[in-house]
């Protein structure tokens, strides 16, 4: 991501969290969300929804030399709202090409500061605690099964 005249540096934080947050949701997740969302402004469709792919990278150790794991596939989207005064993308995992357009419309309208508040209030802020929730449910069941192997040690 660019920086732009029009939007300060500070926003490209909070963008970047909004859109990881509704990376991670599943497209019903959202969509259960927008019920109680203010409504999405009207967009026009100017890349997409389309699926691809991407390869996926990873390094041995997480330190070691990159290698090529395999492709993912992914869904990309790009609208204009306001009549293009902004646009908004999305690339998601999988192949749903609706929570692709939706969190599209949804990064475009986020960028709009009278939408903001209720959007993030609405949508992003449930989705992140949920997410976090799940986040935590799994480290304390990971936690449930550490062994601690220099108390094996002072056995013998």
């Amino acid at each position: 991501m660019t920086e732009s005249a029009e939007t300060p540096p500070e926003d490209f934080a909070s963008r970047r969290r909004w859109m990881g947050v509704l990376a991670q949701a599943s497209g019903a997740e959202i969509a259960a969300r927008l019920r109680d969302a203010p409504p999405l402004p009207p967009h026009t469709r100017l890349r997409g929804p389309e699926v691809g792919l991407v390869m996926v990278r990873g390094r041995q150790g997480g330190d070691g030399a990159p290698f090529n794991l395999g492709e993912m596939t992914v869904t990309r989207c790009a609208v204009g709202v306001s009549g293009g005064a902004r646009v908004g993308h999305a690339y998601v995992a999988g192949r749903d090409l609706e929570k692709a357009e939706t969190a599209a419309v949804l990064d475009a309208a986020l960028q709009d500061a009278a939408l903001r508040p209720a959007l993030l209030r609405a949508v992003v802020e449930p989705l992140a605690a949920a997410q976090a929730e799940r986040a935590a449910r799994t480290a304390r069941k990971a936690a449930a099964t550490r062994v601690d192997f220099s108390t094996l040690a002072v056995m013998r």
